[in-house]
């Protein structure tokens, strides 16, 4: 019964299996960029 639910809810089942995997790789994204600026701001400061 539980799968016949989530098979066609007006699309908002298909929006969130392409939603989920967009958000998840715009995190990882972010996330590797805000370290890479880290990293650069740390060996910017070993320079000085």
């Amino acid at each position: 019964m539980g799968l016949t639910l989530l098979a066609h809810q007006g699309g908002w089942d298909e929006a969130l299996l392409v939603v989920g995997p967009l958000l998840l790789f715009a995190g990882i994204v972010w996330n590797a960029k805000r370290r890479a600026v880290k990293q650069s701001q740390a060996s910017a400061d070993e320079d000085e």
